[in-house]
């Protein structure tokens, strides 16, 4: 079941990782507790494993080294503030995780069903195509 819970995580995390940000689209710098709570829901789904080690550092406009959690919908570029210690505690708490910090079947499942029409998240549990094996090399440096 882990091995299931981190193979969905990594591929939702390789769709998020496929999200270009439009430089159209709003970016919007927000409280975790503040996000509406569908927002919240769908950021779940993105990270089932838990926020903490997907957080990324950035310098804020101060020049203070701030930590936030990347989320992107159709609509805007979102970045959770929170630290390290935040994002555990936030996981610690939600009820729709388990004690290992996993999200639950029975939320995830709620919220596939829920969210099904969003494009961003479409397609997450899908399995990706192999990629092709890169040739060996036989060594004779003809390929000059």
């Amino acid at each position: 079941m882990v091995t299931q819970q981190a193979e969905t995580q990594n591929n939702r995390l390789e769709n998020l990782k496929n999200f270009t940000m439009s430089q159209n689209k709003p970016r919007v710098i927000k409280d975790y507790d503040k996000l509406d709570p569908a927002i919240q829901e769908q950021i779940k789904l993105v990270y089932p494993a838990g926020f903490s080690d997907h957080l990324i550092y950035y310098f804020d406009k101060d020049g203070k080294n701030v930590s936030a959690l990347p989320f992107e919908t159709d609509d805007k570029y979102y970045l959770i503030r929170m630290t390290l210690s935040e994002a555990e505690q936030i996981i610690e708490d939600d009820e729709d995780y388990d004690d290992d910090g996993f999200l639950k079947d029975s939320a995830r499942e709620e919220y596939e069903d829920k969210y099904a029409d969003m494009d961003y998240l479409a397609g997450a549990d899908e399995e990706e195509e192999p990629e092709d094996e890169p040739e060996e090399d036989d060594g004779d440096d003809d390929d000059y």
